[in-house]
Parts: C-alpha cells; sequence; structure tokens
C-alpha cells in the first residue's frame, strides 16, 4: 500500500510518502545545472559565462569526490537503506550517472557551440588541437617545450620491471602507447619470421606547477592567441621517449574518493590522525575517468583495467579536460570590456567612521553587517583591536575555513603574545581545508593560544567571536555572531549576514557556548541563542508548528526561509504541516532541495526559488510571523540532517527594529528577483522567473548600488524601506 492510500484510510496526512521528496544528489545536479544556466545566458557578459562554466566543473569534481564516492562505499558494504526520495544506494548511482553524463555533455556543447566562437569574434583564439598551429607558432611552441616545460616532466614507462604509476587525484596526465624502433635489438626472430615490438604504455602528469594557458604570438593583427599546456606536451611527446615510436597519445584525468573515513573515538591525536587520512586523498580509490572522445581503444582499455575503472564511470569529451581552466582565463588582462562591471567592491560600513573604535561603537547600538556589499574590515578591526586593547582580558573564537594569509589568525596570534587568554576552536574536519586549518592550528599553539581541535563526532561549524573587556562599570561581553565563514577573502564572493552586540543575555550565551565547546558543560537554560545538535532542530520545529496552529485558528502565519539546502525529511514534513494548514511559506534555497511544490493538500501554498548570481548566496535568515509579533532569525546552520544533527552550529535572534528592518529587505529583495532567481515547478525543474508584467531586478546588484549610496550618505538606505510580508506574489 503506497504511503498516499495509507493516508487515505487513516484519514489522516502523515506527509511521509518518498513520492513527496526529491532525491538529494538528483537536486544537486539540478542546482549545478542552474549555475550551467548562467554560461549558457546571451544576456550576461563573455568572461562571466567562462567564470560560470568553470564553477560548474569544480562543483562537479567535489561532487563525485564527496558524495558519488559515498554512494559507491554504501554499495560496496551492502547498504540497502533507501533515502527519503525511496531510492536505494545503486538506484541512485545509476540515476545520477545518467544525469551527470547529461550535465557534462551540456557543458561541452556550451563550450564548444557557443564560447569558443564567441572568443574569436573578440579577438581571443584558443588553439584546441596542435595540428592547427601553423609553421611560425609550431616554432615558438616547440620552443617553449625545451626551454620551459621538458626540464619540469617526469615521463612513466609501463613494463615488467615498472608497475603503473600512481596518478594523482585530480592530475591532468597524458597516456601513450609506444612501440620500440626497430634497430639490432628492435626485432625478434621467431620460427624465421620476425616479430614486431610490442606495444608498451606510457604516462607523464601535465605539470601543475606550470601555468596552462600558455600565449602564442599571434599572426593576425589585434588578436591574441594561446594554447593549452598538454597541447605542447602532445605535440613534443616524442622527445620523452626517444627509443619508441608513438603510436597514440591523449589526455586522462581521474577522479579519486576523497571522503575522509576518521576513526575520531580510536584516534589518539586528532591532528596526527587527520594528516594521515589527507596523504591518503590522493591515492582513494579512482571512481571516474575522464578521456578525451577519441582516444584510442587500446589505450584507453590499458587505463580502464588499471585503475579498476567501470564502463559507466567513463566520461568521454568533447574538448579539453578539466574546465576549470576557464577561470585562469577569466582572469586574463585586457578583456575588462568583457566581464561585469556593474558589482562594486565591498563598502564601509555607515556609521562607522575611519578611526573609530569598534568597542565604543556597538555600545551604541547592535550592528548589522550585510557582505560582500559591506566590508568584512570590521570583523578583522574587532580582533584586531582586542589584541592590543589593554582592557580586553580575553577573546574566544571558532573558526572552519580561513583564508591563506589570515589577518584574522596573526591578530589572535598577538593577543596570545600580549598575554590575553586566547582560545580558538579550530575545526580540523572542514572538508578540503583540513592541511590549511592544521598549519594555522599549529601556529596558534605556537603564539600561546589555547586551541581546542574540534569535538569527536561533531563539526563545529558556528561563527561565533567572544571578546571579554574589563571597563568602568565592570566586565562587558562583547560579542560577533555570523553566517558566514571568518575568512576575508571569500567575504567578498559570498553573501553573508553577521551582528555586533554587546547584549548580557547573549553575551552570557557566548560563555556558554565556549564553556561548553572547551569545557562539555551544558548550561540548563539559554537566553537566546539555539544551538545544534541539541536544542536546534526541536527549536525549528516549534517555530513551524507554531505558525502551522496560527493558521488553523485564522491568524496571521507566514514563513520566509533562506538558506544554502534543504534536505531535512523531519523539518520538510513539518513544513508541509504547516502548507496543508494554510501557512503561506516561501523558501530562497541556492542549492539543494528535497522538497516538492504544488502538491495537492500537501504543498500548494510553498514557493521556492534559487538565487545564482556574481556571489554565493550564502546567509541563513528566517522569518516567523508568529500572529503579527515577528521574529527573524539568522544562524550558521542550514536545514539538512548534518547541519541539525551532527554539527555545532548557531541561531542567533536579531531584535533592534532597524536591524529586523534591514533583514526583511534583503529577504524583499530576493523574494522580488526577476534576473537571478530560479524558480521550482512542481515537476521539479527549475524556470527562471517570467518576468512579464514584472520589473527588471536583480537583488545581487541592487544591494550593491544601496550599499554604495549607504556609503556615501553615512545612512543605511536599506532601513527606509518598510517590508510588507503580505506582496510577495509571483
Amino acid at each position: 500500500m503506497s504511503g498516499k492510500e495509507m493516508e487515505k484510510k487513516s484519514g489522516e496526512m502523515t506527509f511521509s510518502d518518498p513520492a513527496y521528496y526529491t532525491n538529494r544528489e538528483l537536486s544537486w545536479i539540478l542546482f549545478n545545472k542552474r549555475v550551467l544556466s548562467e554560461a549558457r545566458d546571451k544576456q550576461i557578459p563573455l568572461f562571466e559565462r567562462l567564470k560560470f562554466l568553470s564553477i560548474t566543473a569544480s562543483n562537479l569534481d567535489e561532487f563525485f569526490m564527496i558524495r558519488v564516492a559515498s554512494l559507491k562505499d554504501m554499495v560496496h558494504a551492502g547498504y540497502t537503506k533507501p533515502d527519503i526520495a525511496g531510492l536505494k544506494p545503486l538506484e541512485q548511482l545509476k540515476e545520477l550517472n545518467e544525469a551527470t553524463h547529461e550535465l557534462v555533455n551540456l557543458q561541452y556543447s556550451t563550450y564548444n557551440r557557443s564560447l569558443l566562437p564567441l572568443l574569436l569574434s573578440n579577438g581571443l583564439r584558443l588553439i584546441e588541437h596542435h595540428e592547427d598551429l601553423s609553421a611560425k607558432e609550431t616554432a615558438y611552441v616547440d620552443k617553449y617545450f625545451a626551454e620551459n616545460v621538458y626540464p619540469v616532466l617526469t615521463p612513466m614507462a609501463v613494463d615488467s620491471s615498472r608497475p603503473f604509476p600512481l596518478i594523482r587525484n585530480k592530475s591532468l596526465n597524458i597516456g601513450a602507447l609506444v612501440r620500440k624502433k626497430e634497430g639490432k635489438e628492435g626485432k625478434e626472430k621467431k620460427a624465421g619470421k620476425e616479430k614486431k615490438a610490442e606495444l608498451e604504455f606510457a604516462t607523464v602528469q601535465v605539470p601543475s606547477v606550470l601555468p596552462r594557458i600558455v600565449p602564442v604570438p599571434s599572426e593576425k593583427e589585434g588578436e591574441r592567441a594561446v594554447i593549452l599546456l598538454e597541447e605542447i606536451i602532445e605535440r613534443n611527446i616524442d622527445k620523452l621517449f626517444l627509443n619508441y615510436h608513438i603510436v597514440c597519445a591523449s589526455p586522462f584525468r581521474i577522479m579519486r574518493n576523497a571522503d575522509l573515513t576518521i576513526e575520531e573515538d580510536e584516534a589518539e591525536d586528532l591532528l596526527k590522525e587527520i594528516e594521515k587520512q589527507i596523504k591518503k586523498r590522493q591515492w582513494g580509490q579512482a571512481i571516474r575517468l575522464e578521456v578525451e572522445s577519441g582516444m584510442d581503444k587500446r589505450l584507453l582499455r590499458i587505463i580502464k583495467d588499471d585503475l579498476l575503472i567501470e564502463e559507466e564511470d567513463i566520461f568521454q569529451i568533447d574538448g579539453p579536460l578539466d574546465l576549470t581552466f576557464l577561470m585562469k582565463m577569466y582572469g586574463m588582462e585586457g578583456f575588462d570590456h568583457l566581464k561585469e562591471t556593474g558589482y562594486l567592491p565591498p563598502q564601509p560600513v555607515p556609521g562607522l567612521s575611519e578611526d573609530y573604535n569598534i568597542f565604543d561603537e556597538i555600545r551604541k547600538g547592535d550592528i548589522l553587517l550585510h557582505h560582500p556589499y559591506q566590508s568584512f574590515m570590521p570583523v578583522v578591526d574587532f580582533i584586531k583591536t582586542a589584541a592590543k586593547d589593554p582592557d580586553v582580558l580575553a577573546i574566544k573564537q571558532t573558526l572552519y575555513r580561513v583564508s591563506g594569509n589570515s589577518p584574522i589568525i596573526a591578530a589572535l596570534a598577538l593577543a596570545a603574545e600580549n598575554g590575553k587568554q586566547v582560545s580558538v576552536l579550530v575545526e580540523l574536519k572542514a572538508r578540503f581545508d583540513e592541511e590549511n586549518n592544521i598549519v594555522w592550528a599549529k601556529k596558534l599553539e605556537k603564539a600561546g593560544c589555547h586551541v581546542i581541535y574540534g569535538l569527536v563526532g561533531l563539526k563545529t561549524h558556528s561563527k561565533i567571536t567572544l571578546v571579554v573587556r574589563k571597563e568602568e562599570d565592570g566586565i562587558r561581553r562583547y560579542v560577533h555572531l555570523g553566517t558566514g565563514n571568518y575568512n576575508d577573502a571569500t567575504a567578498k564572493l559570498y553573501t553573508d549576514v553577521g551582528i555586533f552586540t554587546c547584549s548580557r543575555p547573549i553575551g552570557e550565551d557566548a560563555t556558554a557556548v565556549f564553556n561548553m565547546l572547551s569545557g562539555y558543560s551544558e548550561p540548563r537554560t539559554w537566553n537566546k541563542l539555539s544551538l545544534a545538535p541539541l536544542w536546534l532542530k526541536d527549536r525549528f520545529l516549534y517555530m513551524i508548528m507554531r505558525e502551522k496552529n496560527y493558521a488553523k485558528a485564522g491568524r496571521p502565519a507566514h514563513i520566509i526561509a533562506k538558506m544554502n539546502s534543504l534536505c531535512d525529511k523531519d523539518i520538510i514534513q513539518a513544513l508541509y504541516e504547516a502548507s496543508a494548514a494554510g501557512v503561506k511559506i516561501e523558501m530562497i534555497i541556492r542549492g539543494i532541495c528535497c522538497l516538492k511544490v504544488g502538491i495537492p493538500g500537501v504543498s500548494e501554498n510553498i514557493s521556492v526559488r534559487s538565487i545564482v548570481g556574481n556571489f554565493l548566496e550564502h546567509s541563513r535568515i528566517f522569518y516567523f510571523e508568529n500572529d503579527g509579533s515577528p521574529e527573524i532569525y539568522c544562524a550558521s546552520a542550514d536545514w539538512m540532517p548534518r547541519n541539525l544533527e551532527r554539527r555545532v552550529e548557531i541561531l542567533f535572534p536579531v531584535e533592534e527594529p532597524a536591524l529586523r528592518e534591514k533583514l526583511m529587505h534583503i529577504l524583499d529583495g530576493e523574494l522580488k528577483d526577476t534576473v537571478k532567481a530560479h524558480v521550482l515547478k512542481p515537476d521539479g525543474s527549475y524556470d527562471k522567473v517570467d518576468r512579464r508584467g514584472k520589473a527588471v531586478y536583480n537583488s545581487q546588484l541592487a544591494f550593491s548600488r544601496e550599499a554604495q549610496a549607504a556609503a556615501e550618505s553615512g545612512k543605511d538606505t536599506a532601513s527606509d524601506r518598510v517590508f510588507v510580508p503580505e506582496m510577495h506574489h509571483e
């Protein structure tokens, strides 16, 4: 009996039918397609389209290394439990195989049919094949190879004394079939007949230490020409194997399982255990093979067999492997006219003068920051000032991802050297940042900071800083809470919000947070903050159910929720219940969304939109109507099981009226976006907003211009706008 039949029989809606849910991984594919749609949008400047195509390639790499790898591990382990959409791991892999091949074909169709011709018509010729080089270009390329490339290369042959080499994860390689040249030893006699030398496999790694995009002097006036490094190597590969004939040569690239398996309970030293696992990432099981279409079948068979790759995991590529090189092309000088120029750099925060003291400003009232439209520097200044201020007694902070040359790390180290109590939780398990975080953790320890390496079984994903300061009227606690990482680099690319406050209740909660992280002491009650994994999910469920009950009673009920991803089944069921009761629910979800819209009697009152624009939408903002007494929160957490059940996350309220208005303005702007928004349809697909009868409105561009106007006037123009929730209709 199906879920729907059971519901009809019982007379109650359980909202648990797998048909009500979208598979998480397939939803992610839809997200990457939305990014790809930006690369295909003819209204977007050409070099911005290159950037979006590069991002889709980078996204897909990580998806294979983690999500596909995890599913393969489940299948190998015999795990057969279905997901919320009713798909078992093997079924998911089959659907993903079809979806990813389709996505890759669309990537290269975009590259070959649209972007390459446009680059050429705009004066940039990408020489696709070394056979296309003119005589003059050939001479230049061969000289470049001899002087710059040849000394760096390490050719590797495979025979009885030299086994198949270890091919590094994500590295670009050129495989070749070679045959010994005929000479005195080149032919063998067998039964009076000559026998040709056997084919042998050889390979060379395309060195990542050299630029992949190589400029070539063009013979055509006004044109710039470039060629990819692998084409130069392939053209000259015979110089690497002098005693051999090159039968064929083609590039290939593999993806390996990079999902670290860390036995935290058994590890005596978590730092050493993670260091050990990071090294294994380069040599994990091969799960995907990319080859140039038309590769010699004999060569492909050797690579496939030695790497133990299944047929369905081979991607025949019609173009250059690894399109992430397009991000380097985006950085080429001389093409600014083909880039987006409307967005402004991060602007100063209104009300903060050039010589402001951050503690004085926070005492005047809470400060809301909206990145990247407003500068991240006040957050850096907060730590820097605290490090030097003689009245500051202690600094406590959580770090999940930080930049390569982080000013915050330097300030924390300085604070410790200045004799302040500095406690830092550095999350070593932040995926793909483990190595970077280990380096910083060691540096902080050396400076005298007390470093906590995360908690066993949990990732600490919360973004919180506490500064304890001695003042005339006693000890005062200053707190920064945010939705994004303490990363000055990504703060220019990701949209996030953060708040400074010296509220006593939040200060007490912040102290409790750090005591819990360092000493496992859980407070009996919280004043304002809600934390995962112990209390946050229940808090969200309570607020959703509260809206449901108000709707049933005929009172105002409305939810607006902005986040990166939604895939927690309990939360989705609660949203379905609220929708069925009449609650208007507007979701702004950048990435994964396992919820479906438009299901009769279930989700007819729910709308979902995804904004994919110049900046990566990263902030988490939640609005609850609460019977006419609205509450608005920000958080470090998405509505995902990993955030709500396996991570330390923080939800914090924003209570000052002016700051609430600013947050509502952000939500309002994204809900009326008609340029960068994609809307989820009942069939599970996403379409760009139908602009008929609507004004053209790009929320990211509008926020950028508003930030400039606010900085120039010294007044935040967003706070002058009044948010009216009932006006949101598509």
